[in-house]
């Protein structure tokens, strides 16, 4: 059956679903193609699950620490099964509140594996869509005015390296998990490696960490860097950074093992289980791309500043365009390429104005320039400022960490703010917005933070980068 719309969104998680909200609201007669569930990676196997986890991991680790605010629990007692269940019915409800808001946008979705088709009886241009469904059922061809590819990614893997779900794990099965491991060998240490350690040795797991790099969560501010490594280590996770592993020396038994090459010597790690996480590949094969002009590289579709492909009617935004791979970003990135074909003005997306947030314990969070980055453009001045310092940050019992405003010397501008410490995923927000309004350490400083709140060190670390910090 031929359907004709607007727009058609392959790929249904937040960038598309998003997309398609916003399609609505502008008056598109819009469809969304998704061969899986709504919410994509993100809801079923990324974000929300994962936060589900750490939170439930972060309260049996305050339970155990409960004497240190006076009060005695005679047995914290961990039951997997039921963290597993709190978890699924969080994604549940999300999945059932993004199917009503599919509802209200009167927005059309198909369930099932979207082709782009080149030029056809359908159309004389690329872009009309094949929707395959696996079964008896004839396809469905829905021709449209625009497309826009939101397809996502999966979990990276190791050449060599063979995920068998049980003992290897990426992401994807980890989250599928009946029972907290003894202990866990993770390849790599980036964002979701640090995140799933972490939970993991909260949960009372033995955790090792082996980074390709010289420092974990490689891409964020150093002093991030090391205050997370400090805080990891210190909870008895064992890190071992320059360290390359080795597939071939894979080896399966009641436990796994395998050799890395650390500094030029040989070590061999063993655990009960393997999580591999080392970055992410876009879902781009298949999808029909050869059917069009649209030039990818490395698997990741070229666009312009605006998601447009070399197909001027074809859009593409989130993972399969590479760039900062989060949730938050392709759901922004599909708002502006919706308003941009509808001929509405559009700012291109500023990548140094999108928070990047790491849900460890402590957590860590930051927008714009780290302090390596702002010194090879910028005459830089830096205000530091420990949580320890904040009342609220010793009422919660978590006083580690700090917040970190770099500016610029001459013209005053915030380049970039790193936290790490008690809620600043959440802080970091107040960050974000100063970045947006184009605002100065001083007008930072001049925003009255209430008393006592962890929102504090803000203020505070906005009057240390001109030496007026008033609490160190």
């Amino acid at each position: 059956m031929v359907k004709n719309y607007d727009l058609v969104l392959l790929g249904g998680g937040t960038g598309g679903y998003v997309a398609a909200i916003r399609a609505s609201q502008l008056g598109l007669k819009t469809a969304i193609v998704e061969k899986e569930r709504l919410g994509g990676t993100c809801l079923h196997k990324g974000c929300i699950p994962t936060k589900a986890l750490l939170r439930s991991a972060e309260v049996y680790a305050t339970v155990k620490e409960s004497e240190t605010y006076g009060i005695e629990v005679p047995e914290a007692v961990l039951h997997f099964q039921n963290i597993q269940e709190r978890k699924q019915n969080i994604v549940e409800k999300l999945h059932q509140g993004i199917r009503q808001l599919m509802k209200k946008g009167k927005i059309d979705v198909f369930n099932g594996f979207g082709r782009i088709l080149g030029p056809s009886i359908f159309s004389p241009l690329p872009g009309s869509i094949s929707v395959e469904y696996g079964d008896d059922r004839e396809n469905d061809i829905l021709t449209s005015k625009n497309v826009l590819i939101a397809t996502g990614s999966r979990p990276r893997s190791l050449n060599g390296l063979p995920i068998d779900g049980n003992q290897v794990l990426t992401s994807d099965e980890a989250l599928n998990l009946q029972e907290c491991p003894k202990s866990i060998l993770i390849v790599g240490g980036g964002v979701i490696g640090a995140e799933w350690a972490s939970m993991l040795a909260d949960f009372g797991a033995k955790v090792i960490i082996v980074e390709y790099s010289e420092r974990i969560v490689p891409t964020e501010d150093r002093a991030i860097s090391q205050a997370m490594a400090r805080s990891l280590k210190k909870r008895g996770i064992d890190i071992y950074t320059n360290a390359k592993v080795i597939p071939e020396t894979l080896k399966k038994s009641e436990d796994i093992s395998i050799d890395a090459e650390i500094n030029g010597s040989i070590q061999t790690f063993s655990a009960e289980k393997m999580l591999v996480s080392v970055g992410r590949l876009p879902n781009t094969e298949d999808i029909g791309l050869a059917n069009t002009s649209i030039e990818t590289v490395n698997g990741y579709i070229q666009t312009n500043s605006y998601g447009q492909t070399k197909e001027s009617h074809i859009y593409a935004i989130g993972d399969v365009i590479g760039g900062l791979q989060l949730a938050h970003v392709a759901a922004r990135e599909g708002i502006k390429a919706v308003e941009h074909l509808a001929g509405l003005p559009v700012e291109p997306l500023d990548p140094a104005l999108v928070p990047r947030c790491i849900y460890t314990r402590p957590e860590g969070a930051s927008i714009g320039m780290t302090e390596a980055e702002a010194k090879k453009e910028h005459q830089v001045k830096i205000g530091k400022v420990p949580f320890g310092a904040i009342g609220k940050a010793l009422v919660y019992g978590e006083p580690e960490g700090f917040a970190k405003i770099i500016a610029d010397k001459q013209t005053n501008d915030i380049l970039g703010v790193h936290l790490f410490g008690p809620h600043a995923t959440d802080l970091i927000s107040e960050a974000a917005l100063a970045r947006v309004l184009d605002a100065t350490p001083w007008e930072v400083a001049e925003t009255i933070h209430p008393h006592p709140t962890l929102t504090e060190v803000m203020g505070e670390a906005a009057l240390a980068v001109d030496g007026k910090a008033i609490h160190i």
